[in-house]
């Protein structure tokens, strides 16, 4: 299930206050900032940095 619009426009990097990017098809909330991708669990972003898993810079303009 895709997140709401309204929520994706209010909630933001936890580890640098940028803005988040959803990913549908690998249910995530990607900062392109800092390189974090958030997991998204039974419909709720897991917006713990602990939880992150840190993507590659060279992946970085590929999963746009």
């Amino acid at each position: 299930m895709p997140i709401d619009k309204a929520l994706l426009e209010i909630i933001v990097c936890p580890n640098c206050k940028g803005e988040l990017i959803y990913e549908e098809e690998r249910d995530r909330l990607l900062c392109k900032n800092c390189l974090l991708a958030y997991p998204i669990r039974e419909d709720i972003p897991i917006l713990l940095i602990d939880e992150a898993e840190r993507i590659p810079a060279d992946m970085q303009n590929s999963d746009s």
